[in-house]
């Protein structure tokens, strides 16, 4: 079979002692970093992409995915120990996760949440080797007008993730776009928005606006009160634990079907774009609860709302990959760095990437299971250093990352402009989450800004014609996809109070028939007629439901 002779071909690239050194070191870091209230796994994947500049793109990617992994597990540590989640994607692991420390069991609940990382990634991973290449291989029926579409399906996605805050998601989507166009015109080359500025006629390096926005304006934020500057970074609650793996182990197999279904929910949540681990945590932790039959336990320390998040946000990665390697867009910020990673190394991310480069492509698929046993085993570690890194002033730590940071970005091109990029874009940052604008869909704009022009560029030089948008079954696809995403929040707002969003679902399913039965081949224009039935039948039953009492509505 491919996939076995691939993985063959890939393993004495990746199984070397080099690289299984650099990602244990990688795994330790983003262990680390992820424990760390406030240092996000995209600013340490930030840091460590400077190391990789020296490596082969295996052990670049290797080492950046084991960073990856070791992030997302991280945020269990803090979040069980001391109820401050290291990072977004362990949120709702606190709900359960904490509760459950301070009843007298702290080594059980850090051994449920190693455990269900593991299990999560695992999943994720035999889905990415399975799923990815099947993708890739619809991926090769892209025209660019497609690509477009799916462009802009992911930023509406992104400013839809903003909730109440939609609008400002949207400006700073297009913002984004905006800071893309600076420099040399894509087709002709023409200087634009460069304001006589010669070195702008490069335009914005996408690393420098990336840890700008990210990690510089986040230590801005975080140092700017001088009380809170000169306190501890994680607080002095947190203390050394044994980790119980073994009746934890039990405790989550036992629970085999919350796992499965988390790990998909995490897959699912990852291959949409931009969507990310913050997402999966908080829905699988929300199905957990309504599918268990003791759910009034939730929140004082039940097993299942620890299995549920961390098996979901480990997972989300595994999805987030498949987008990457088939269709060669970001999935999430941190796949958007390894795409920058991939480059670097003149390695162009496309549909046709994993069998262009199958050795690349299934050492990713290796490095990602591999990495999921490694941060099993150094989680006892890791905990030990977490434990003193919280005892360390922010003002400090901050001045340390800093410092790698401006380091690292000038050990990109070797050149002062990127500083005042990092610089500038940091300020900016700073003053977009003053204003409660979010920073996910400007660094989206940014990374796909550029390809987004270069695709529709290809479309009006092929024809003018602009019904090729409607006429193309994916591009159509795409662009219903990103209507009713739009729409998604304002649904989610007000489920079960308006009347109108009891026909959203069957809306979807009948609407996005359209495109799927326009698709070459027997199958897919099958499903759309399923798709179109049960969006019908879906209605009528709606259409059929008793009204509720308006006194029950406004609950």
């Amino acid at each position: 079979m491919d996939l076995f002779q691939n993985l063959a071909a890939a393993a004495p690239q990746l199984f070397t002692v080099s690289t299984m050194l650099l990602m244990m070191v990688g795994t330790l870091a983003g262990l680390l970093a992820g424990a760390i209230p406030g240092f996000t796994i995209a600013m340490a994947v930030v840091l460590v992409l400077p190391f990789t500049f020296t490596m082969s793109a295996v052990q670049g990617l290797a080492t950046m995915i084991a960073v990856y992994v070791g992030g997302l597990s991280g945020g269990l540590m803090s979040g069980i120990l001391t109820g401050i989640p290291g990072t977004p994607s362990s949120v709702a692991t606190t709900f359960d996760g904490y509760p459950l420390a301070r009843s007298g069991k702290p080594g059980l609940a850090l051994g449920i949440g190693v455990w269900s990382s593991f299990f999560g990634g695992v999943i994720a991973s035999i889905v990415l080797m399975v799923v990815a290449p099947q993708l890739a291989l619809i991926g090769l029926e892209f025209q660019p007008v497609d690509y477009f579409a799916l462009i802009i399906f992911a930023l509406t996605v992104t400013a839809s993730l903003a909730g109440d805050q939609m609008l400002k998601g949207l400006m700073a989507a297009l913002f984004g776009l905006l800071v893309a166009t600076v420099g040399s015109d894509v087709v002709f080359g023409q200087p634009r928005f460069t304001f006589g500025i010669d070195s702008a006629t490069q335009g914005f390096a996408f690393l420098p606006v990336l840890v700008g926005l990210f990690a510089f304006s986040r230590l801005l934020n975080d140092v700017r009160d001088p009380e809170a500057a000169h306190k501890a970074l994680g607080g002095h609650d947190a203390h050394a634990v044994n980790i119980d793996y073994i009746h934890s182990a039990k405790e989550v197999l036992k629970r085999w079907g919350n796992v499965i279904r988390s790990s998909i929910i995490g897959v699912f949540v990852g291959v949409l774009p931009a969507a990310g681990s913050t997402i999966s945590n908080i829905l699988a932790y929300d199905q957990a609860k309504k599918t268990s039959r003791e759910h009034e336990e939730f929140g004082k320390g039940a097993v299942d709302g620890i299995i549920a998040p961390e098996s979901a946000n480990n997972a989300t990665a595994g999805g987030a990959l498949i987008v990457m390697m088939a269709l060669g867009l970001p999935g999430d910020i941190m796949t958007a760095i390894m795409l920058g990673a991939l480059l670097i190394h003149d390695v162009i991310p496309s549909p046709s990437f994993i069998s262009d480069e199958p050795v690349i492509a299934y050492s990713i698929f290796l490095a990602f299971f591999v990495a999921n046993f490694m941060m099993l085993a150094l989680q006892s570690v890791t905990l030990r250093g977490f434990v003193l890194v919280t005892k360390v002033k922010m003002y400090m730590l901050t001045a340390v990352i800093l410092f790698y940071c401006a380091l690292g970005i000038f050990a990109l091109n070797n050149v002062g402009y990127d500083m005042w990029t990092l610089f500038i874009f940091g300020v900016v940052g700073f003053v977009l989450r003053a204003f409660g604008f979010p920073i996910v869909p400007m660094v989206l704009g940014v990374v796909l800004g550029q390809i987004a022009e270069a695709r529709l560029s290809q479309v009006f030089a092929r024809s003018d014609d602009i019904t090729i948008f409607l006429s193309r079954p994916w591009s159509l696809f795409f662009l219903l996809l990103a209507a009713f995403s739009i729409f998604f929040p304002s649904y989610q707002k007000h489920r079960g109070k308006a009347a109108w969003t009891k026909y959203y679902p069957p809306a979807l399913l009948f609407v996005m028939a359209l495109p799927v039965f326009m698709m070459p081949g027997f199958i897919r224009p099958s499903i759309a007629v399923a798709m179109a039935v049960g969006g019908i039948a879906l209605a009528v039953m709606r259409l059929r439901e008793p009204a509720r009492p308006k006194e029950e509505v406004q609950q």
